[in-house]
């Protein structure tokens, strides 16, 4: 995948984590996902004051970009202020393991945005949760 790709998926996210939602506990995660013809989808985390109905920027993104028609993800980029950046939790991984499951993860420190980690989703959840056929 080309850098400028990478590149332009994290600034992306950088973007969108300014949308969150996080009065309690001030941690601002942006998402971006790219599809195969190029497109951007963001989204950012939304918390309530129950936490178990707050949704993750990974999830927000991928909704949003599902209930938008879209398909055929190749790349996510995750951005929050946590040294290494933050990966996807539980719930994203198994997400983005039926929806997006060849997709690379470009996970960032949003005051280090030249240091991105990468994973594939497989790598993140290796034994994803499948239908029974």
């Amino acid at each position: 995948m080309p850098v400028a790709n990478k590149r332009r998926l994290i600034l992306a996210a950088v973007k969108a984590r300014q949308g969150a939602v996080a009065p309690y506990s001030k941690f601002k995660v942006g998402a971006a996902l790219l599809t195969e013809s190029g497109e951007i989808i963001t989204g950012a985390n939304v918390e309530s004051a129950s936490y178990g109905l707050t949704c993750c920027a990974e999830r927000v993104a991928l909704f949003k970009a599902l209930t938008g028609g879209r398909r055929g993800f190749v790349a996510v980029a995750v951005v929050a202020r946590l040294t290494g950046g933050a990966t996807p939790c539980g719930a994203c991984r198994q997400l983005l393991s039926e929806y997006a499951p060849d997709a690379v993860v470009w996970v960032a420190d949003s005051r280090k945005l030249r240091q991105v980690r990468e994973f594939s989703v497989k790598e993140l959840l290796p034994a994803a949760f499948a239908e029974v056929p």
